[in-house]
């Protein structure tokens, strides 16, 4: 085995990881319960930025990190996309608390395809014949679910539009930052609003966190708020180590790895509901992103042409 090979291997394990991580994610939610949306959350920010100090601390970043918060221009860009991270993870978790599990797997298997939308409103790109036919069978296949069930796929539609807009802000930033750096930054924007609601939510006797200590076992809600920091952090990680490593073409199979177990937990794991209007949207966004990645391979046995690239899913 030559050395790249061996590195392709690790890079697939990497990404099969991180996005079998993501895919799960939502039976991890359901464990947080009788915690309120908000305040997972706000522990999910906490928790991150802590376990992203540790490990820069350990991998000796720290102060590199530091100096690239000091860029103004480079610090705002990584605060819009905290604004838009942070309202991703409040909508997932509302998602899992209402059942609506299957509604957020189909906001990442859009999350591609508005990928590609926002790279043609916002940074002028243009998009091959294929890509547009795959927004515009993505496109019938919401429509068929909003007529058939009476109401718009909102938390799809919300998830996907926010992450794809988390997404464009970390394109806009290019390689200027490392993906924990990044998200080391990100949270610390968001760590003072956090601590501020979970101060006030323990002062006013309504927080979760910690109300299991002395009751006869293990403080065992409390240290799963404390995980969720490590287990968002995890396949970041994972993922920035599988982009090193592998080809386009192959992230963007994989990534596809985190919806399909998202909705095989809602569905076969949490017993949510499939009407026909659904199976038949779901199918409409299948066929676009078969579309979408046949492209995909193919562009890639050709000179490179500015497209939308896949983006982590951050669950």
């Amino acid at each position: 085995m030559d050395v790249s090979e061996a590195l392709d291997r690790r890079g697939l394990a990497a990404a099969l990881g991180a996005f079998g991580l993501w895919g799960v994610f939502p039976l991890f939610i359901g464990l947080l319960a009788p915690a309120n949306p908000v305040e997972i959350s706000a522990h999910r920010v906490v928790w991150t930025f802590a376990t992203c100090l540790l490990v820069l601390a350990v991998v000796g970043t720290l102060r590199r990190t530091w100096t690239t918060a000091s860029d103004r221009r480079l610090l705002a860009r990584l605060a819009l996309g905290a604004v838009f991270l942070a309202s991703n993870w409040l909508i997932f978790v509302i998602a899992v608390e209402i059942d609506r599990v299957v509604d957020a797997s189909l906001g990442y298997f859009l999350n591609p395809l508005v990928s590609a939308g926002l790279a043609v409103v916002v940074l002028r790109e243009r998009l091959r014949p294929a890509q547009w036919v795959a927004l515009g069978i993505a496109g019938v296949g919401i429509v068929v679910m909003a007529v058939g069930l009476g109401t718009v796929p909102w938390i799809a539609l919300a998830l996907a539009a926010t992450f794809g807009m988390y997404g464009l802000t970390k394109k806009q930033v290019g390689g200027r930052v490392t993906a924990l750096s990044g998200l080391s930054i990100e949270t610390a924007v968001l760590l003072l609003p956090a601590l501020v609601y979970l101060v006030v939510l323990q002062g006013s006797g309504a927080s979760t966190f910690g109300a299991d200590v002395g009751v006869g076992g293990l403080p065992g809600h409390s240290l799963l708020l404390v995980s969720s920091g490590f287990v968002s952090a995890v396949p970041l990680v994972l993922f920035a180590a599988a982009a090193r490593r592998l080809p386009l073409a192959t992230v963007a199979m994989t990534q596809f790895v985190a919806p399909v177990l998202q909705f095989l937990a809602g569905v076969v794991v949490l017993g949510e509901q499939m009407s026909t209007p659904r199976w038949i949207g779901f199918g409409f966004v299948w066929v676009a992103l078969v579309v979408l990645s046949v492209d995909i391979v193919r562009s890639t046995r050709r000179p490179f042409r500015p497209s939308a690239e896949p983006e982590p899913t951050p669950a």
